[in-house]
């Protein structure tokens, strides 16, 4: 298959892990922030074939597991009106509240529907305007031109039962906090070759420059994981740190403008509280002026909730990459997939459940499937 078997040939693979063995002269850690990243390494056992002159640590690269819980909150809130249809992605249903989860709130009668797009929930607000439709609107920079969309859709439509519960957050304000924050040991980035398909990666210029961190734009495959680690490596040897794009098939340094104006018409920049991180300025994406009659907050008056996380689950510092997964006394014994206690665990994404995936009976970081 074209842009994939060639990114997974073995020999290919073992040629660039030699090279970055080669390169190094000393250990050095880099954080990939996104979640099918962090999959990627631990599947193909990327993270074991560096040992010892690679250490790669997760960062808050799920955006399941950074909505924050009193978003979740309200959403719960929202699915128990007896007039309104809450429409979201299906992994959100698990992540737990401050005492339930939407699947929770379903099983007990709340109206909450599972779409795979928002334009389905535009569609069935169309169709049912008897009912208030709401669609919870999560995820990185790559999911928001889609939710954008929606809204010019029902806009166009002159909707007036759909909305929205914006928890769109921006990566490159989480990295920024990540490191700038006391104790900081993150040497280098891989950035998220699919954030950058749609906002392009110029905007991590002035990042490199600023804390002095290389950022090497990466796919998913194994070699373009690996080539990202190897061009950061290179980097970080050479005492450079610049902003290096390893997704070229992908990726633009101005990224793709159109969907770009897309959100700029619809969103604007605001603080953003994540879970297990807590508020971030400029971390977030709310709906313009001109948009906010499809703001759920303000149709249904909702509170502005600020929660405090209580359960055992250290997501926090999971998402901050300064613990592994296999580190919580938690893991794979009261938390597991079908039984969470947070969020990493609950995702497709969550640093805990690729843990869980590929390394839970085998030593810290061990894969399933090295590559060979």
């Amino acid at each position: 298959m074209r842009y994939v078997d060639e990114y997974r040939q073995p020999e290919l693979c073992q040629r660039l892990i030699a090279e970055i063995r080669q390169l190094a002269t000393r250990s050095w850690t880099i954080m990939e922030v996104c979640g099918g990243q962090t999959h990627g390494l631990l599947r193909h056992g990327i993270d074991v074939a560096l040992e010892g002159v690679v250490e790669l640590i997760h960062g808050p690269g799920c955006p399941v597991c950074v909505t924050p819980l009193e978003a979740i909150d309200l959403a719960i809130d929202l699915a128990r009106r007896p007039d309104v249809v809450l429409t979201s992605f299906g992994d959100m249903l698990r992540v737990p509240g401050s005492h339930e989860s939407l699947l929770q709130v379903r099983a007990t009668g709340g109206n909450v529907k599972i779409v795979y797009s928002p334009l389905d929930a535009v569609e069935y607000a169309a169709s049912c305007p008897d009912q208030q439709v709401v669609f919870f609107a999560v995820g990185f920079e790559t999911t928001t031109p889609a939710t954008a969309v929606a809204v010019q859709q029902a806009g166009q439509l002159g909707l007036e039962n759909f909305s929205l519960l914006v928890a769109h957050v921006r990566v490159l304000p989480a990295m920024e906090m990540l490191a700038a924050s006391p104790g900081n040991t993150v040497q280098g980035f891989l950035g998220a070759g699919h954030v950058c398909t749609v906002a392009g990666y110029q905007c991590y210029q002035e990042f490199a420059q600023k804390y002095q961190l290389p950022v090497v734009v990466s796919g998913f495959e194994p070699a373009d994981l690996l080539s990202g680690i190897l061009e950061c490596v290179r980097q970080l040897e050479q005492g450079e740190a610049t902003v290096c794009n390893r997704y070229q098939r992908a990726a633009l340094a101005a990224g793709n403008r159109q969907a770009e104006a897309i959100v700029d018409d619809v969103y604007e920049i605001c603080d953003r509280s994540w879970r297990g991180l807590g508020n971030i300025p400029q971390g977030g994406l709310q709906l313009r002026g001109r948009w906010e009659r499809f703001d759920a907050r303000k149709r249904f008056a909702l509170p502005e909730l600020r929660q405090v996380e209580s359960s055992p689950c250290p997501s926090g510092q999971v998402l901050a990459g300064k613990m592994k997964p296999r580190e919580c006394e938690h893991f794979a014994t009261t938390c597991t997939p079908e039984s969470p206690l947070g969020a990493p665990m609950v995702s497709a994404e969550g640093a805990c459940a690729a843990y869980y995936r590929y390394a839970k009976n085998a030593g810290d970081g061990a894969c399933a499937q090295p590559i060979s």
